[in-house]
């Protein structure tokens, strides 16, 4: 094995960054033992809110990823090589001068509220999903392009390049433009069948292809820091590696599964839940189901559902800290367990829940809508969160199983979600099934294991995913009270049905 062989990688959330450095430690043969990370830099994303468009704080993250490089030298790591991972959809336009033209818009932001109906109506929307795979989520690239070419965005006509937010925190590293294949596939602008950009969709809309570059593989060595950053850093001029830059996919890489296929759910802000496949499904069932198919590492693509996740109970949160009725996710959960089951429930998808201001508000309207009693107390609002996205879990897997034609024994969780134990649990019996929690860092782990096959270290994803077995705890939780939760079941989609029908 390689006398260095640790990476820097870089796992940027909706909320919140971190750095880790990832070191493969040799076992007793010279061969990659086990891997060991460590958290050397922490940082929050907090949109600003510029007039009406809510945007991300760019430079912000830019110079907390520099800063990141900083810290791993000089907590004395001398890392091969460095990876980023972000969200998908957003993006930065690059002037003729290189320069960053405007503020990357948010994809909470309000200027795409109308424009999956408007841009159906352009384009047709069986023809969409058939060439892009991709579900009509409002926040998609396409959608905020359209939204700007229909406001006449003067950004557009000084734009040269379109570069996707790890890609563009690598352009201004390392000097040099790339778009990483994963993150191509969120924009729906990608034929995924034909694995290129859909140029003819792009004219009809007034976009502009010459503004995107060909994708590039997870693993492609994209350049080391330029001379201006090392000397800004005081560090050696170490390597960017375009990883599966899309966190989701990164986190696939860590799934450490036994069986194939497998199910999984990457718990987070977000929850995307789904399995892998060598090639996207794009039957008018899928496209009804309204599934996702995302480019994945290692020539793969990912079947998979967004899930509005965690958001949900962390703006209830932020509101509560905001009134001054602070409580820990903790001490939320502690309260959560303490409430009555089974008595409400919400649909986490529904479009009030995406950026509403006042989530209770917003869930005290659907539970007057829809007949129910709103919670009385916090424990009740967390207990109804987390049981509506357990059930909601349960009625994607069966519908995964029912287009895949693949049952599943049971559910890979990972990521930062799976620290509330509650969740896991309620999504076990939920399903009727075991859940395998594990690791929470999977993104960031899923960053180092592509950079870390680049560079030689290990020499294929099997031999990453027994890397991961060996390095990190894997949690079981098993299916408690099944008749139940299988009673809750029944009357939750009896909700569903009637609530989503009035949509």
């Amino acid at each position: 094995m390689k006398q260095n062989s640790s990476v820097l990688a870089f796992d940027l959330g909706a909320s919140s960054g971190r750095a880790l450095i990832g070191k493969v430690i040799p076992d007793e043969n010279g061969r990659a033992g086990r891997l060991e990370i460590t958290e050397i830099h922490r940082f929050p994303n907090i949109p600003v809110q510029m007039g009406n468009h809510l945007h991300w704080n760019f430079t912000s993250l830019l110079q907390d990823v520099k800063s990141g490089i900083r810290k791993a030298f000089q907590n004395g790591f001398h890392p091969q090589s460095y990876g980023i991972d972000t969200w998908g959809v957003d993006f930065g336009l690059i002037d003729r001068n290189g320069a960053l033209a405007g503020t990357p818009f948010h994809y909470r932001d309000r200027q795409t509220e109308g424009m999956v109906e408007q841009t159906c109506e352009q384009v047709g929307k069986e023809r969409l999903f058939a060439e892009s795979g991709l579900e009509f989520m409002p926040f998609n690239t396409i959608y905020q392009l359209n939204a700007m070419v229909k406001s006449n965005s003067p950004l557009l006509e000084i734009a040269d390049t379109l570069l996707l937010t790890p890609d563009l925190l690598h352009y201004f590293l390392t000097g040099r433009k790339v778009c990483e294949f994963t993150m191509a596939t969120t924009t729906q602008l990608y034929q995924v069948q034909d694995r290129e950009w859909n140029v003819k969709l792009m004219e009809e809309l007034g976009i502009r292809k010459s503004m995107f570059l060909d994708p590039v593989n997870p693993g492609t060595v994209i350049g080391p820091l330029t001379s201006e950053v090392c000397i800004e850093l005081d560090t050696p001029a170490i390597t960017g590696i375009a990883v599966a830059s899309h966190d989701t996919e990164s986190a696939v890489v860590a799934v450490p599964a036994d069986a194939e296929p497998f199910a999984y759910l990457v718990c987070g802000t977000w929850s995307l839940l789904g399995t892998e496949l060598t090639a996207p499904l794009l039957s008018r069932e899928v496209m009804e189901l309204e599934f996702s198919n995302e480019g994945g590492a290692y020539d793969t693509f990912q079947l998979l559902k967004n899930i509005m996740g965690l958001w949900i109970l962390q703006e209830c949160k932020r509101q509560w800290d905001a009134e001054g009725e602070s409580c820990s996710f903790a001490e939320l959960v502690k309260l959560a367990e303490q409430a009555p089951a089974y008595t409400v429930w919400i649909d986490p998808d529904d479009l009030r829940f995406m950026n509403p201001g006042n989530m209770t508000a917003a869930i005290a309207e659907y539970c007057r809508q829809t007949g129910q009693c709103m919670p009385e107390d916090k424990g009740g609002i967390v207990r109804c969160i987390l049981e509506s996205l357990a059930l909601r879990y349960r009625e994607v897997v069966e519908r995964m199983e029912r287009l895949t034609g693949h049952t599943y024994s049971g559910l890979h969780m990972v990521g930062g979600g799976i620290q509330n134990r509650l969740l896991c649990q309620l999504t076990s019996n939920a399903l009727g099934r075991p859940v395998w929690a594990g690791p929470v860092e999977a993104s960031a782990i899923g960053n180092m294991l592509v950079q870390l096959t680049a560079n030689g270290i290990i020499s294929s994803r099997a031999e990453g995913v027994e890397l991961v077995k060996r390095s990190f705890p894997i949690h079981v939780y098993q299916p408690e009270d099944a008749d139940a939760w299988n009673a809750a079941y029944d009357k939750y989609r009896e909700l569903m049905m009637v609530t989503r029908s009035k949509t």
